[in-house]
């Protein structure tokens, strides 16, 4: 009797209740070999058959064209408690309750092209003339319930030809998810930041144990209509990620920076969202147009090393350990104008998982001229007494801004009930690397206690 016609419409049927089920026509096709009913051959043609006519079934069923072989949405909801408590006698405490949401899609295409969309919450309740904050995307809760706005986080197009057993490349062209890759306590670009440009990435399997990554990226920092001399970044990164037995792992990575054109990077031009880099003032003209003084060429260097334990107390699953450690320094300015960086720390476990919980720490010390302001972490900052010597752009010349000539504690606890939710309590304690100068009897204090407590739901 021949059965495969009605072994193919079994496992089509299998297949066609749903994309999650699909998984089920696998394992049957499996036990079937097992069995001896079907060779390994006889198998793979139904397979293939049975997903060709899975494709164009759900191809119709959701008007999707047939050259879409995977859809997959994704998202997530953050509500947050934010509280900024200055040691400043002039200073005042602020709360907010803020949220952040995230909306999108992965298209996968044959020929190995995959698109993408991603669509998120932002304030805009201080106008849009020069875009929302590229760094984050939170709400806050103000103005009577006020409408709020929903904006473009990442919309690219990806190209990947390269996918055998040792090498894999691709290219990736649009806003993008940030392609290189930092330590999850070292410094580096802030991790909302979507970059606008392209990127090429190599990675070559040297062993079972060792990775090596080659991550290259060209992104538009502004397009300015009167001028041919566009500001970009342009970044290369070399990691090393090695399992060196069923325990030990480490991960080394150096990335060098450039940032043209910087002279046209005044305050006024992009978002202005974090201080800290040292600018002058071009003659008649005012603060709005105050540009860095220096250049920026960081080079940055981390290293990791990581332990899996069997256990931990009221840990679920194995329990891993990292160390981390990062350098930066801007060649492009002087040491006397605190021209690095550097950061240490280690993580405790990892949430994300029902059961798991998750403790951080790190200090960060950030000098002022270290890297350009506008990329870096928007949660790590201190009070800032006056802007003397630094004239950066602001409503007022004192409060509390995030950027660079900052150092302190960063330390986060997190804890996860459930697959799909995240609890999280991160405290900051910072303050400025140099104080600027202030009047007589003037408070110059810039010791800054930060609390956010969130609550991460997500699909």
């Amino acid at each position: 009797m021949n059965l495969k016609p009605i072994i193919t419409v079994l496992v089509m049927t299998v297949a066609s209740v749903a994309t999650v089920v699909a998984q089920s026509s696998d394992a049957l096709l499996n036990k079937l070999v097992e069995k001896g009913i079907l060779n390994a051959e006889e198998a793979k043609q139904l397979k293939a058959e049975s997903d060709k006519n899975f494709t164009t079934a759900l191809s119709t069923k959701n008007g999707m064209p047939e050259w879409v072989t995977a859809l997959k949405f994704n998202g997530d909801f953050r509500g947050r408690y934010d509280s900024i408590n200055p040691g400043n006698d002039l200073a005042v405490d602020r709360s907010r309750w803020r949220y952040r949401a995230r909306f999108g899609f992965v298209a996968t295409i044959k020929d190995d092209l995959e698109l993408g969309l991603r669509l998120g919450s932002g304030g805009i309740d201080s106008g849009v003339s020069t875009g929302t904050s590229p760094l984050a995307m939170n709400q806050t809760f103000q103005n009577n319930g006020s409408k709020k706005g929903i904006f473009l986080d990442q919309a690219y197009g990806k190209w990947s030809p390269l996918h055998t057993a040792d090498w894999k490349g691709s290219l990736i062209f649009g806003k993008m998810e940030d392609p290189f890759v930092f330590s999850e306590v070292g410094q580096g670009l802030d991790s909302d930041y979507t970059p606008e440009g392209g990127a090429l990435t190599l990675e070559r399997k040297l062993s079972d144990s060792q990775t090596v990554r080659w991550i290259n990226g060209a992104f538009i920092l502004d397009e300015i209509s009167s001028s041919s001399a566009d500001p970009y970044l342009v970044g290369t990164q070399l990691r090393l990620d090695s399992k060196w037995s069923q325990h030990v792992s480490s991960s080394v990575g150096v990335m060098l920076f450039s940032f043209s054109n910087v002279d046209k990077l005044s305050n006024g031009s992009v978002p202005n969202v974090n201080v800290g880099n040292t600018r002058y003032i071009p003659s008649g003209t005012n603060q709005a147009n105050a540009i860095p003084l220096y250049h920026f060429n960081p080079i940055l260097a981390d290293a990791s090393v990581g332990y899996l334990f069997d256990r931990a107390p009221l840990y679920k699953g194995a329990f891993p350990v990292k160390l981390v450690g990062t350098y930066l320094v801007n060649p492009a300015a002087p040491s006397s104008a605190d021209n690095h960086g550097w950061s240490a720390g280690f993580i405790l476990g990892k949430a994300g998982k029902r059961g798991t919980w998750e403790f951080d720490y790190s200090y960060k010390w950030l000098g002022a001229n270290s890297i350009w302001e506008e990329v870096v972490d928007d949660d790590f900052g201190a009070y800032w007494a006056t802007n003397a010597g630094y004239n950066f752009d602001a409503k007022d010349a004192s409060g509390y801004f995030t950027g660079t000539n900052v150092r302190g504690h960063v330390t986060k606890l997190s804890y996860s009930p459930t697959d799909c939710l995240t609890l999280s309590l991160k405290w900051y304690l910072t303050s400025l690397i140099n104080e600027p100068s202030v009047g007589l009897g003037v408070d110059r204090e810039s010791q800054i206690n930060r609390f956010q407590v969130d609550a991460l739901l997500k699909f």
